[in-house]
């Protein structure tokens, strides 16, 4: 019988906070087990290993980081929803690192949840793109585009890679910039 109160959401919150602590590799599901005051046999009443609560963290980001994303995009358009985008993805990375790194890798193909998750982030950027007249392979490399430049200044941030002492809310906000200028000048007339 499984214990009160110790649900797969419980299960899955607290993987994910531990995995914010610690990150994916990290992630011990017999620490999980006794820290949700259970024994790791327990614990599989829940969630079927590993495997699958590291798909389920991955997809649960996903579609997170895809709510605040579309939250900050919300009644703006081109340069503005980009940047507000911009500061969305930067804030959520670095207030939920594990997490953020969940959802860097595409979902395996029968991951329907994983995929799903995923559409729902390109979807908000796809929408924002729209504002510059990009559309078919040309938004998919804008998309790709953004999505290097924003992850490889928060990967790099997260990794404690910017020592220079020079602000990094200032670098920051000119790689967003420097983005927004490539894709004025890939924007469609119109």
């Amino acid at each position: 019988m499984a214990r009160a109160g110790v649900t797969r959401a419980a299960v899955l919150a607290r993987c994910e906070e531990l995995v914010d602590e610690r990150g994916l590799e990290g992630l011990s599901l017999a620490e999980v087990a006794a820290s949700l005051g259970i024994r790791q046999p327990s614990l599989y009443k829940h969630v079927a290993g590993q495997a699958d609560v590291v798909r389920e963290i991955s997809a649960r980001a996903r579609h997170a980081l895809a709510g605040e994303l579309a939250a900050a995009a919300v009644g703006r358009s081109r340069d503005d929803a980009v940047r507000a985008v911009a500061v969305a993805y930067r804030r959520w990375a670095l207030a939920h690192p594990g997490r953020y790194s969940a959802t860097v890798r595409a979902p395996d193909p029968d991951d329907a949840a994983g995929i799903r998750a995923s559409a729902e982030v390109v979807d908000v950027v796809l929408a924002v793109l729209a504002g510059y007249g990009l559309r078919g392979d040309d938004a998919i490399d804008a998309t790709r585009a953004l999505r290097a430049g924003l992850h490889g200044f928060a990967s790099i941030e997260l990794a404690g890679g910017f020592g220079l002492p020079q602000d990094r809310d200032h670098s920051y906000t000119r790689l967003v910039d420097l983005l927004i200028a490539g894709l004025s000048a890939a924007a469609s007339p119109g």
